[in-house]
């Protein structure tokens, strides 16, 4: 039996502790690298951390499977049993250009529900938090239940690059919306745009293609604050694979599922 009130403290002591060791790092140089592309970046502080992670997991849990972004976790083929997914730092490259917006985010689910959600601010001490069933929390003050806006004056998170030709949706579509909306923004993290959302800061937020990692956090706190959490197409998210991602209140998400993104 799972004692989940112990783990939720066990996994905000890890959060801090963690959280310390990287504002700590903003004094020294990064070893930077890149990944799939040139602009896919990781450095040592997203290895390190994560290795953080995973050394306390194994040690307390040696049960539990971990999914994590710099690949020092399991290979999993599903969500069976408990499964730890986590991104060390979410938004590396504005960690490693402006010391801030980005986050440290941990989802724990269990046979594919999410259980446990954490999504840490580092450099504005923000702790976004939610258990299933309990509400979704920041810094230990529980957000109201998301406000339904018009799509006329929704705030909704859209990076640029998605309004210009791409080969995952119809760009048409998206231009449509964003002139719709009184506006769009896109901090370059999709933890801390999804929480966010969750904390009523944005109105709704929409990405192409998002890991399990970017978004695992995010969706339990969305959800928790009274939010719907689809692909771009309506329909649920696969957690152990790449996604498109549309988060937002229930009525603006229908809304904008009817009148642009599935509208012909």
């Amino acid at each position: 039996m799972v004692n989940w009130t112990e783990m939720d403290q066990r996994i905000k002591t890890w959060i801090m502790e963690a959280g310390s060791s990287i504002r700590e790092s903003f004094k020294h140089s990064l070893s930077i690298h890149t990944k799939s592309n040139p602009n896919d970046l990781v450095t040592n502080i997203d290895k390190e951390t994560e290795r953080f992670f995973i050394a306390n997991i194994r040690k307390v849990y040696p049960g539990h499977r971990i999914l994590g972004e710099e690949g020092q976790g399991d290979d999993l083929a599903s969500l069976k049993g408990i499964v730890w997914i986590i991104d060390p730092i979410d938004g590396t490259t504005n960690f490693i250009h402006q010391q801030r917006h980005f986050a440290i985010s941990i989802g724990v689910y269990e046979n594919g529900v999410g259980r446990l959600g954490y999504i840490y601010d580092v450099a504005h001490d923000e702790l976004y938090y939610a258990e299933r069933g309990k509400g979704a929390y920041m810094n230990g003050v529980r957000l109201p239940s998301l406000t339904e806006v018009s799509v006329e004056k929704a705030l909704i998170a859209l990076n640029a690059t998605w309004l210009v030709k791409n080969r995952y949706f119809d760009e048409r579509k998206l231009v449509n919306l964003a002139v719709q909306v009184r506006g769009t923004r896109s901090y370059g993290s999709a933890a801390l745009e999804l929480a966010y959302v969750a904390a009523g800061r944005l109105d709704g937020y929409l990405s192409m293609r998002l890991s399990p990692w970017d978004f695992a956090a995010g969706k339990l706190l969305v959800e928790e604050a009274g939010g719907c959490v689809t692909n771009l197409f309506g329909e649920d998210l696969n957690m152990i694979k790449i996604n498109s991602v549309f988060a937002g209140a229930p009525i603006l998400h229908g809304r904008i599922l009817d009148e642009f993104l599935l509208k012909d």
